[in-house]
């Protein structure tokens, strides 16, 4: 659902009316409707939202909360809708087509008013009733490096095996969703290379914290408090407003997820673990809590 700050508004001004809801006019059903398609064989939720609205409207968006789904019937079919509240990050000149031959930028509710689907409108409904601006803290486990237990040299070394090489690419186009964050990495070999690709792709630079890293404790362990006390120095950044991401080990995400979740008043879930490659994604609001969370795979 793509938004932004009405012409000379204040970004932050939480009025519904100083909002604008990008929607677009199909011309096959004469219908108005939020920009939404159809996952393509394997793509990732994520890349599918941020390349529907691009093609439908000529803008690609940056991915915050992520919003309820929306469930009802298509020709008599059930069908569930994925929602994310976006924020534009390029624009091409909006173009006509055959599937949408109109787009308006409107405010919220004349964008309402303008709709067609009570569906759609809930989804302007649940945007409304949250904060418009967050920003996400990414907790991600490194992707595969092989059985630990074969590795003869150092473990700090340990590469990513052709799985996690893999993955580590298909995370880079799926996390570029989110912008360009702060990266930061354990000092492990296969926890840089997971934000390799990444990095390279967005020209944001890795920036290692020993702390976050197995093996900082001494035969192969970890100094669970002295990465805590890490991990909330960069918590205290996302707070202040700066979009973080932080690759680390499975034997910590718990831990720092939890953390997290507390320091934002928010309840922990009973699984917080990862599999390799995944990530949790913590949508901060301006208060200072949770707005929203997800957890994801790199295949999605």
């Amino acid at each position: 659902m793509l938004w932004r700050p009405a012409p000379g508004a204040d970004p932050d001004d939480p009025a519904v009316h100083h909002r604008e809801i990008a929607v677009i006019h199909r011309p096959i059903g004469d219908d108005w409707s939020l920009p939404k398609g159809k996952l393509k064989n394997g793509e990732h939720l994520l890349s599918a939202a941020v390349r529907e609205v691009g093609e439908e409207t000529g803008t690609a968006p940056v991915l915050g909360r992520r919003l309820p789904p929306q469930h009802y019937l298509k020709n008599g079919w059930p069908k569930r809708v994925d929602w994310w509240v976006g924020t534009p990050a390029a624009s091409t000149p909006f173009v006509a087509g055959h599937e949408v031959d109109r787009m308006a930028w409107l405010p919220l509710p004349q964008a309402r008013a303008r709709l067609t689907y009570a569906h759609d409108v809930r989804v302007l409904d649940d945007f409304a009733r949250g904060p418009a601006r967050t920003t996400p803290l990414i907790v991600l486990r490194h992707a595969s490096a092989g059985d630990k237990r074969t590795w003869d040299g150092d473990d700090l070394l340990r590469p990513l095996d052709a799985a996690g090489r893999a993955d580590a690419a298909e995370l880079a186009r799926v996390l570029a969703a989110y912008g360009t964050p702060r990266l930061v990495s354990s000092a492990a070999a296969r926890c840089v290379d997971t934000l390799l690709p990444f990095s390279t792709a967005c020209g944001a630079e890795v920036r290692t914290r020993p702390a976050l890293t197995a093996g900082n404790g001494g035969a192969g362990g970890i100094d669970r408090a002295a990465a805590r006390a890490a991990f909330a120095d960069l918590l205290g950044g996302v707070l202040a407003g700066r979009p973080t991401l932080v690759c680390t080990h499975g034997e910590l995400v718990g831990d720092l997820v939890r953390d997290a979740l507390d320091r934002l008043g928010a309840p922990a879930p009973q699984q917080l673990a990862l599999r390799k490659g995944g990530f949790w994604v913590l949508h901060v609001g301006p208060d200072g809590t949770l707005a929203a969370a997800e957890r994801h795979t790199p295949r999605g």
